[in-house]
């Protein structure tokens, strides 16, 4: 299950992230941060700090280095 998530990661990168543009305020980019967290955590972890990085990536929030925890 974990290969499939960073496989459709993966073509959101390739495929759709191009035309979006490069918004992410975070090193590194929320889907590079979903990734590193499916390869170190299980896959309820890996979601869920996901969508909490994702939340904290809006116009008010933070900038800078955020690694995977």
């Amino acid at each position: 299950m974990k290969i499939i998530l960073i496989n459709i990661i993966i073509l959101y990168q390739i495929g759709i992230s191009p035309w979006i543009g490069n918004n992410c305020r975070y090193i590194p980019t929320c889907s590079n941060y979903m990734i590193i967290s499916l390869k170190k955590w299980n896959i309820f972890k890996a979601i869920y700090i996901s969508i909490k990085r994702i939340i904290r990536c809006n116009p008010w929030g933070s900038s800078g280095y955020d690694p995977v925890k």
